[in-house]
């Protein structure tokens, strides 16, 4: 129990408001901050959603690109036309911070601007399909490093959901209620307190008066 730990005494009584303030402050923020968390989580998800359904669609017309083209083609000129590609790509990582949460950030840049320089290979000896294969590998490259950053949101948010929600109830739950708890025995404990001393005060107070007419008595008999 938290009253056989409390010492019912106005120091403890004070420090143990100044306590409860700051929790139901502390538990108001951290509502809020759930809140808009779950807010932007499930914006994050729905983006995931539609990303992952457009990234998903793109492989599957870029895989079906390249089986024509294997089938078009033989396997030795499809690898020549692929050994040595043309265009660069630099990735770049970074963070932004939402709502304390240091979420990943992925940004790319290829060595050149020109929408040719995707194509490592002459026109002449290859297939259509396999200028269309390249192609939505270029097309959908935005999309997938879009779709890493918000799957891996996702999953820090959600982390970072289940860790503020536990303290909310904690707080709620358990912190709040036991020393609103200890405020109201400390405060029955000094009432009490109070009582029993004004009780004893009268009681010392008729003594001393019983006392004093006892001895204006023995004064007025002598």
């Amino acid at each position: 129990m938290a009253q056989a730990t409390q010492n019912p005494t106005r120091m403890e009584l004070t420090r143990l408001k100044k306590k409860l303030v700051t929790a139901k402050r502390g538990h108001k923020l951290l509502k809020d901050k759930r809140d808009e968390l779950m807010r932007q989580f499930l914006s994050l998800v729905r983006e995931n959603k539609e990303l992952r359904e457009k990234v998903e669609k793109g492989i599957r017309a870029c895989n079906s690109n390249f089986v024509l083209a294997r089938a078009s083609m033989s396997a030795e000129a499809l690898n020549v036309a692929l050994m040595a590609p043309k265009q660069e790509v630099y990735l770049e990582t970074g963070t932004k911070n939402i709502m304390s949460v240091d979420i990943p950030s992925f940004d790319f840049r290829t060595r050149t601007q020109d929408a040719n320089d995707i194509y490592s290979y002459g026109y002449a000896f290859t297939s259509a399909d396999l200028d269309m294969a390249v192609k939505s590998i270029a097309d959908i490259l935005p999309d997938m490093l879009r779709l890493a950053e918000c799957e891996k949101a996702c999953q820090l948010m959600a982390a970072e959901i289940e860790k503020t929600r536990r303290r909310v109830n904690a707080l709620e739950h358990v912190m709040i209620p036991q020393t609103e708890e200890s405020i109201r025995y400390i405060s029955m404990k000094l009432d009490e307190n109070e009582r029993s001393s004004q009780v004893r005060l009268m009681k010392v107070k008729d003594m001393m008066l019983e006392e004093a007419h006892h001895y204006k008595e023995r004064i007025m008999t002598e």
